[in-house]
């Protein structure tokens, strides 16, 4: 995979000038991969203390109030139950330009089909393909999912579908049931961003301006250090 990690960097350095450094991690994962999208508002499986015990994590992925803003405590539930006091996705972990070429943002993973917590807040450059090649995203791994696949990233993104989770957005937004949209697919255009709420728009517009509305692109992609763009507000580091 050593020549795969020398292409990406070589082609992220030409269009994308970050304001961080892209650093490969030794032996980090890399390789091809397929993307689909998602907002299911509930706390990422990476909010969990025990979830971190294989990844290296120093903290838990921060995790949010009913008004996606407010930092909970790691141990509240999840919006997605019917318990008490519960936690949601907070509104800053969606999608951004940096510019042309280069966006930044989170991603529940799986590398080898399934649930793994071993690289929850890991990071990763995701070089897209297709009609968004020359795009770029810089990406913190927040979430896993048991219905992922072998190397598939699940972007999240506003109004990207609910998924299996089809009560988390309705509990802390009263959407519809399953979420703005199709309960996978989600919103179907920049139109029905206005559906959602005021703090979550912009990640929805993100979709259709930046994405170009591409309907689930692959990609190549390479685990990079963490750019502190991402861990600043995920509030969860590695330890190198």
């Amino acid at each position: 995979m050593r020549g795969l990690a020398v292409i990406l960097l070589a082609q992220l350095a030409v269009f994308a000038q970050a304001s961080t450094d892209v650093i490969p991690i030794p032996d980090g994962v890399s390789g091809s991969g397929i993307t689909t999208r998602y907002w299911d508002c509930c706390k990422a499986g990476c909010s969990w203390q025990e979830n971190l015990s294989e990844s290296g994590a120093t903290s838990p992925v921060r995790s949010c109030a009913a008004d996606g803003q407010t930092t909970i405590d790691i141990e509240t539930q999840s919006g997605c139950t019917d318990t008490g006091d519960v936690a949601y996705m907070c509104s800053d972990q969606q999608p951004w330009v940096y510019n042309e070429t280069l966006s930044f943002g989170w991603v529940a993973a799986s590398f080898g089909g399934g649930s793994e917590y071993n690289k929850c807040c890991h990071c990763l450059l995701l070089k897209l393909q297709g009609q968004l090649a020359g795009k770029s995203m810089l990406v913190q791994i927040t979430n896993t999912g048991s219905p992922l696949g072998q190397n598939h990233f699940d972007i999240a993104m506003p109004g990207g579908g609910a998924g299996l989770y089809a009560t988390g957005c309705t509990n802390e937004w009263d959407s519809p049931v399953g979420g703005w949209g199709d309960p996978i697919s989600g919103i179907s255009s920049v139109e029905e961003c206005s559906e959602l709420p005021a703090s979550l728009q912009s990640g929805c517009q993100w979709r259709f301006g930046w994405f170009e509305g591409v309907d689930n692109p692959d990609v190549e992609f390479l685990e990079i250090e963490c750019p502190s763009e991402l861990t600043s507000i995920s509030g969860c580091v590695v330890a190198n």
